[in-house]
């Protein structure tokens, strides 16, 4: 199976890290996963993104630890659509946040005479305050990658 899946991935965390799992669980062991990383006009008005590079090196060794390297590929995307739309996937893994996308591709696909994608929604991941772990958020120290509170009231 094929699966994509895409994001900005600015700071890896708890959250990034259970919809690259899943997309290599769904994939199965003979599987691949192809992962976008946002570039271009995605990034217009989000401060502070790291670069591509940093990016996608910080998703390789989350890979590599896994044992899933082998079985990536790892691209820039200029938009939130990435080849998701074109090529020959079987799913696509995503957020509450970005699961409207997955229904656009599939209009999208459907237009063009392409069979839909399995959509595979995950729950947001919570940090410890049970509100959704985000690079924002741990931008501005309110919580670590794992979700733990840092700042206290």
């Amino acid at each position: 199976m094929r699966v994509c899946i895409g994001g900005t991935f600015n700071i890896l965390h708890k959250g990034h890290k259970l919809v690259i799992d899943k997309a290599f669980e769904t994939a199965g062991i003979r599987g691949s996963v192809f992962i976008g990383i946002t570039t271009g006009e995605n990034l217009i008005g989000k401060k502070d993104v790291k670069s591509m590079i940093k990016r996608k090196r910080s998703i390789e060794q989350y890979l590599s630890k896994k044992g899933f390297i082998n079985r990536a590929t790892i691209e820039p995307i200029e938009d939130k659509f990435g080849p998701s739309v074109e090529e020959e996937f079987d799913a696509i893994v995503v957020s509450p946040e970005t699961l409207n996308t997955a229904k656009e591709i599939n209009k999208k696909r459907k237009r063009l005479n392409k069979k839909q994608l399995k959509i595979i929604q995950i729950p947001f991941v919570l940090a410890e305050d049970n509100i959704p772990i985000s690079s924002t958020r741990i931008k501005k120290k309110e919580i670590d990658e794992h979700g733990n509170i840092l700042k206290r009231d």
